[in-house]
């Protein structure tokens, strides 16, 4: 079936993705909104930030979409 995801914060998942250049563009209210050039492309996604909340699976996996991620490439940007 694969790698279950960890459970992250929103934090957590924005500095990851900071390792690869995708970093905050802007964050209006409770969303942070991230682009940056990732494999070639221009990659663009928003990640809710709720103080002492894990970020739903969902969610999670919607922005490894909207990066071009895999969940094994988000496992070793975590462990870096």
């Amino acid at each position: 079936m694969g790698e279950r995801l960890p459970r992250l914060k929103p934090l957590q998942l924005i500095k990851a993705l900071s390792k690869i250049g995708i970093n905050v563009e802007r964050q209006k209210g409770s969303h942070a909104q991230l682009c940056g050039f990732y494999k070639g492309e221009m990659k663009f996604t928003t990640i809710p930030i709720h103080a002492g909340k894990e970020l739903p699976d969902g969610i999670v996996l919607a922005t490894l979409r909207d990066c071009g991620l895999t969940k094994k490439e988000l496992m070793q940007l975590l462990e870096k």
